[in-house]
């Protein structure tokens, strides 16, 4: 499957390179590297500029993140340069070489495919850039893992799973094998089967494809069509749920089956309290915190400090009943009901300041 990723015209990977090339180095222009009062070296100087590379970036999750991200760049007086790879392996491997050439102080490696960029990350390290990587394990000690805690994230949505239809059902699984997080949740759910014996896996489908929700909605209608008896979806990835909820609602199922997923977003929000919805509970970190603690940890080692070599930003579990009985409908008043989903002390220091 994962030559699948690979395959884009050669015409079209350098047009889109070029195209997001030129974007990105016009907003680095535009920014200004300010100096930090009080922090260290090189920050006191300002001039730091450090790259976000995408392999994912479809879904409000990807947009959450990286308006995280820009924000604590900003506290920080970074210049933050963004490139996208849209799922392109090849593209991500030719923006983490641009932004080697443009001569950064760090890289921030978002998703991937780790074979597709072991040697490219390490001709960074080799330059004395620093890297770390969210949600895509680059098997290097160098490299600092940044993580949602995927197995506790997992573990959460399947407690609610036997909570509210016990432990003898047929289910429908949303997965893609090779990513990181959705490894790290698969290996949870396996395990969750082996100890529940009575559930009965009774299909599995998933594709990033773009746009990932219709062509895992496609997928899933094809699903429950031939598994008509199927009444819990895992789908651990919001896109994912929006596919399984969007082919649940066109064949009138929305009744019959129940939806777990992993990550949130206002969107998801909206599309979880609608009335009748199969769309049940998710386990979520905020986004937003994950882009800013990716974006501290990076400026951590830049500075010389040690960020750890496993962060973990903790999950939390939301039910539609708590949006509903909250009348939570925004990110924002879920960070304000829910303190815990607000912010995380993960790769922190005196001299950083908060992208409050």
């Amino acid at each position: 499957m994962k030559s699948v990723f690979l395959r884009k015209s050669f015409v079209g990977r350098m047009f889109g390179a070029l195209t997001l090339f030129s974007a990105t180095v016009l907003t680095g222009l535009a920014a200004h590297a300010a100096p930090l009062k009080g922090a260290p070296a090189p920050f006191d100087k300002g001039g730091v500029k450090i790259a976000l590379v995408n392999y994912l970036s479809t879904g409000d999750f990807f947009q959450a993140y990286e308006a995280g991200a820009q924000k604590q760049a900003q506290a920080l007086g970074i210049d933050l340069r963004i490139y996208e790879g849209r799922q392109d392996a090849a593209e991500q491997r030719e923006q983490i070489q641009q932004a080697i050439s443009l001569g950064v102080s760090a890289i921030i490696v978002n998703h991937g495919l780790p074979e597709s960029l072991k040697d490219v990350v390490q001709r960074a390290l080799d330059k004395g850039i620093k890297v770390v990587a969210f949600d895509v394990d680059l098997g290097n000690p160098k490299v600092p893992q940044i993580e949602q805690s995927d197995r506790d994230l997992a573990a959460l949505l399947l407690e609610q799973v036997v909570k509210d239809n016990g432990d003898t059902f047929a289910a429908g699984y949303v997965y893609v094998a090779g990513f990181a997080p959705l490894d790290r949740r698969d290996a949870v759910w396996r395990d969750f089967r082996s100890a529940h014996p009575k559930v009965q896996e009774k299909a599995r489908w998933g594709t990033v494809d773009n746009p990932i929700a219709q062509s895992v909605a496609n997928q899933a209608a094809a699903a429950y069509r031939a598994h008509p008896d199927i009444r819990v979806v895992f789908a651990p990835y919001d896109e994912f749920a929006r596919g399984a909820k969007l082919a649940a609602d066109e064949a009138n199922l929305s009744s019959k089956i129940r939806i777990y997923s992993a990550d949130i977003s206002t969107a998801d929000i909206e599309a979880i309290r609608a009335p009748g919805s199969a769309w049940v509970a998710t386990a979520a970190t905020n986004p937003a915190v994950v882009g800013a603690v990716s974006v501290r940890a990076a400026a951590l080692l830049v500075a010389g400090q040690d960020p750890g070599r496993r962060i973990v930003v903790k999950p939390a579990l939301i039910t539609r009943d708590d949006l509903v009985n909250n009348n939570i409908r925004t990110i924002a008043e879920l960070g304000a009901k829910f303190p815990a989903f607000r912010a995380s002390d993960a790769a922190t220091a005196p001299w950083i300041p908060g992208a409050d």
